[in-house]
């Protein structure tokens, strides 16, 4: 009996159920990456403006918090798809099933075949760029060519920088969502009449793209609105952050 059901295409009510809740939880894990992402780009303005005040002791301090939030965002993030793998996998059995133990295997198995080394983040180089761009702004930083500098420069998340439907670029999108399982980005509304117009063959407008869009699966994650900010501070002339004092007085005795 337990064969016969392993062998069937479609996901019983059992395994369907832990899927759904795996993917609630990544959602969950999602808010608290943004948040992660969020604190990265406030560390890496003020090191920005300790760097135009000459403070390279705070920019250190800094910079060292930041390699720490790296590592906590790597971990978040492998947590997510770590779940996510484990309820798209998981099959009921007459055994009892040790979550714990296949979350850690799946964890394991994640940081052997991409090991993380926080200072080889694109985001790590992003702040060290940002550092150096306030007194060398244009060179290459020590060791790099000019080209890897534009390239760092203009790296973002982003698969799309416009709405396929409606042409304009995602930093002014007024509500701004992605598709889950291709992460092309659109404009809420218009996205939204597409797919009822189209119904079941609501194939992804961005060209190339074969993935059939649904409803439930085109919403604006915790993620997006972070990246797009950061999108838009990229191509903003530099501000300075106001409440320095508050950063500069911690651990000055």
């Amino acid at each position: 009996m337990a064969s016969t059901s392993t062998s069937r295409p479609s996901r019983g009510p059992v395994a369907s159920r832990i899927a759904s809740a795996a993917s609630n939880l990544c959602s969950d894990n999602q808010t608290l990456i943004a948040e992660i992402r969020k604190s990265l780009g406030i560390i890496k303005g003020v090191a920005v403006d300790m760097e135009k005040a000459q403070r390279p002791d705070k920019v250190k301090e800094l910079e060292k918090a930041a390699l720490e939030l790296l590592v906590s965002y790597d971990d978040c993030t492998r947590l997510s798809e770590a779940v996510q793998n484990v309820g798209n996998k998981y099959q009921p059995s007459a055994q009892f099933t040790n979550f714990r133990k296949l979350l850690e295997d799946e964890i394991a198995k994640l940081k052997e075949e991409s090991p993380f080394v926080p200072q080889s983040s694109p985001l790590y180089r992003q702040f060290k760029e940002a550092i150096w761009n306030v007194h060398h702004e244009g060179q290459p930083m020590p060791g790099e060519e000019q080209e890897d500098i534009v390239m760092t420069s203009t790296q973002n998340n982003l698969l799309n920088m416009k709405c396929p439907l409606t042409g304009k670029p995602v930093v002014d999108l007024e509500n701004p969502v992605r598709c889950m399982d291709c992460k092309h980005i659109y404009e809420r509304i218009p996205i939204m009449h597409y797919i009822r117009t189209k119904k079941a063959q609501a194939r992804c407008p961005v060209a190339g793209c074969p993935k059939v869009l649904l409803v439930d699966r085109v919403v604006c994650d915790p993620l997006l609105p972070v990246e797009i900010d950061e999108l838009r501070a990229a191509d903003a002339p530099n501000e300075p952050i106001t409440n320095v004092e508050d950063f500069t007085e911690i651990d000055d005795d």
